[in-house]
Order: structure tokens, then C-alpha cells, then sequence
């Protein structure tokens, strides 16, 4: 068998090793869910699973001692669920950034002035970029 053929066979593999520990996330995921407060699940995600020590991250630090204050009954409700786990780690993440967008620009311009932009569009080049930009600033711009 060549090298290259080795080297596809075990990336394959390798995807295929990581679909199923992702799966495995997502079931120990649906247990955590059902083991925790109601208030207490929008803020838990389980993220990693080695060795038997399930890793949990929180979005806060509050919540991560409450979580570790909580690890024993944990531990024992994975173990009704089919999982038994040597020991549970909690970890703080980092907040989400959200990004904001802004409302888009709304330019409006007078009947005269769209005009007269386009004229001068019209003298530039056709291949020049302020040409492009005064022909769709007035394309785009609402009539004041």
C-alpha cells in the first residue's frame, strides 16, 4: 500500500474518531442538561471527555463554584446515565463577544447634486475607482 493511500486511510480514520467523540459530547451534553437546575443549563456546555474526566465549562465564576460544589451528585447522576467518570473538571470561558452591527449609512442627496455626480463619474475614466464609488453613492443615495 503507498504512503499516500496510508495517509488518506488514516485522516479518514481520524475524522471518523473525531465524529464520534463530538457525539459523545453532544449525549453528555443532553445528561449535564438534565442533571442541572433549569437555570443552570443555558450556562453549562460540556467540552471535553479524557481519560474518564469530563470537562465542563461555565459562564462565570459563580457558576463554576456552585458547579463544584455540585460535582459529587453530578458524578453520580452520569453514573445512573450509563457514564462512569473518575472525575469532573470546571473551567470558567471566556465571554462571548457579540458583534454589533451597525444600521447601514442612509445618504440622501438633492435631485441637482445625484446629477452632477454622475456627470463627473462620467468624465473620470471607466476603469477608475473613484468612478465606481461617485456611481454608486448616487445609485444608492435617497433623494432629499
Amino acid at each position: 500500500m503507498s504512503k499516500l493511500l496510508q495517509r488518506y486511510l488514516g485522516a479518514g480514520n481520524a475524522l471518523a474518531r473525531l465524529q464520534d467523540h463530538a457525539a459523545r459530547l453532544r449525549r453528555l451534553q443532553t445528561v449535564l442538561d438534565g442533571g442541572l437546575p433549569p437555570q443552570f443549563a443555558h450556562a453549562c456546555s460540556v467540552v471535553n471527555l479524557k481519560d474518564d474526566v469530563l470537562v465542563i465549562a461555565t459562564r462565570g465564576s459563580a457558576l463554576a463554584v456552585r458547579l463544584k460544589q455540585m460535582a459529587p451528585s453530578l458524578m453520580d447522576h452520569f453514573l445512573h446515565a450509563g457514564y462512569p467518570l473518575q472525575s469532573i473538571r470546571i473551567k470558567v470561558s471566556t465571554p462571548e463577544e457579540t458583534v454589533v452591527q451597525r444600521a447601514p449609512t442612509v445618504r440622501t442627496v438633492s435631485p441637482a447634486a445625484k446629477n452632477q455626480l454622475r456627470e463627473f463619474a462620467a468624465t473620470l475614466p471607466e476603469d477608475s475607482p473613484l468612478r465606481d464609488a461617485l456611481e454608486r453613492l448616487a445609485r444608492l443615495s435617497r433623494e432629499s
